[in-house]
């Protein structure tokens, strides 16, 4: 009797699938509780852990956006030498510190001059806009309330601009400045990017050897075919755009040089750069451009609204998919919801990098998908097909 009554008791102990489950599930929810009821401190705990590990952050960054060539000069240029490794990371990062060290020189003095050119002339700018939009109304007999409610809004875009301008300024030395006492952070994230791109061969087979170890063979395959894939999508996507928004920036400069619009090296800065962004990039480049050059010149500003529309239609068209291809895989309205998303969770960030992740998501879901129809042998709209159908 004593030996059944501990069989009995043993049980107690022993848990199946379906109990984990509920333990791991009733776990969560206390955790998520106890998470809501302290966002603050939590935020703030999460906030100083990722500021200490952000050089290692940056150098991830880095070294994951120099991979890229860095494979390149490996395997096509140094194939045969026999540091070819050192020989290609080297290569890679003199190239990349001869591309700032020339984009420092050439365009961030005509940015600044620009920056404060505007500044210094805002005024005159605002006047010489009051004047043509009197002129108007005296040459066109424009009166009545509507229009002295659009000059009045003209008038009250043209204070708010100023203010802009005027206030920019001060925070634009602060940002020189704070960028100034983050050298160290910065030469941290370079140094760990060397050590990444230098480690890799090590690092790689290392985190296999360890997810091998954890879980079974089949999960740690396809968790790794999930990562491969991931990986294509975003080197695909991120390398694309970049090369995309120099080729648009640079095409600006030259057309605002062309067409005689003022600061064309501003207004092609601020193009490509918001260029990296899909589907709102050039809305959001063109809208700041063309409210500096209202104030300069009316005229310039229509010149310039109707280059970008070209620049937009052309990348769309032409370049974009010629450079892209079909990397994501995602039709117009996923980028667009994958981009409002991004923007609203992580800001600018999130909008670069919300395509390649809905892109990615979206890819396991239309997996998962038609995993489930082909094991319950029916189509897409409940039809049934054979064993073999994939949808």
């Amino acid at each position: 009797m004593p030996d059944h009554d501990d069989n009995n008791e043993k049980k107690w102990y022993i848990l199946d699938g379906h109990s984990l489950s509920t333990l791991l599930v009733v776990l969560l929810a206390i955790l998520f509780y106890v998470g809501l009821t302290n966002f603050g401190v939590i935020s703030s705990r999460v906030n100083m852990f990722l500021g200490v590990i952000s050089p290692f952050i940056a150098g991830f960054c880095i070294a994951y956006l120099l991979n890229t060539p860095v494979c390149f000069f490996e395997r096509r240029v140094y194939q045969n030498l026999r540091f070819k490794w050192v020989l290609s990371i080297v290569t890679v990062y003199l190239i990349a510190l001869a591309v700032i060290v020339i984009l420092i020189n050439m365009v961030l003095p005509q940015v600044v001059q620009g920056i404060m050119d505007l500044a210094g002339n805002m005024d005159s700018y605002a006047k010489e806009l009051n004047q043509l939009v009197w002129q108007l109304e005296e040459q066109f007999h424009l009166e009545g309330e509507g229009f002295e409610e659009i000059v009045g809004y003209l008038q009250d875009v043209t204070r708010k601009l100023m203010e802009l301008v005027t206030q920019s300024l001060p925070r634009l030395l602060a940002a020189g400045m704070a960028i100034g006492s983050g050298v160290v952070t910065g030469v941290t994230a370079l140094i760990a990017s060397i050590y990444m791109l230098a480690g890799k061969a090590r690092l790689v087979p290392q985190l296999k050897k360890m997810l091998y170890a954890v879980l079974p063979k089949r999960r740690a395959d396809r968790f790794l075919e999930v990562l491969s894939h991931a990986n294509q999508v975003f080197v695909g996507f991120i390398n694309g755009k970049i090369i995309d928004s120099a080729i648009i920036g640079v095409l600006c400069f030259v057309l605002c040089l062309i067409f005689r619009i003022p600061y064309p090296m501003l207004m092609s800065v601020v193009v490509g750069v918001t260029n990296v962004i899909p589907f709102f990039g050039p809305i959001i480049g063109a809208v700041p451009c063309l409210m500096i050059l209202v104030l300069v010149d009316p005229l310039a500003a229509l010149r310039f609204l109707v280059l970008v529309i070209a620049l937009q239609q052309f990348d769309g068209n032409i370049l974009g998919p010629k450079i892209l291809g079909n990397s994501t895989g995602l039709s117009a309205i996923w980028v667009l919801v994958s981009i409002i998303v991004g923007g609203g969770l992580f800001g600018f960030p999130g909008m670069i990098l919300g395509v390649p992740t809905f892109a990615v998501l979206y890819d396991l879901v239309r997996q998962w998908v038609n995993k489930r129809l082909a094991a319950k042998q029916i189509d897409g709209n409940g039809h049934p097909v054979g064993p073999k159908g994939e949808e």
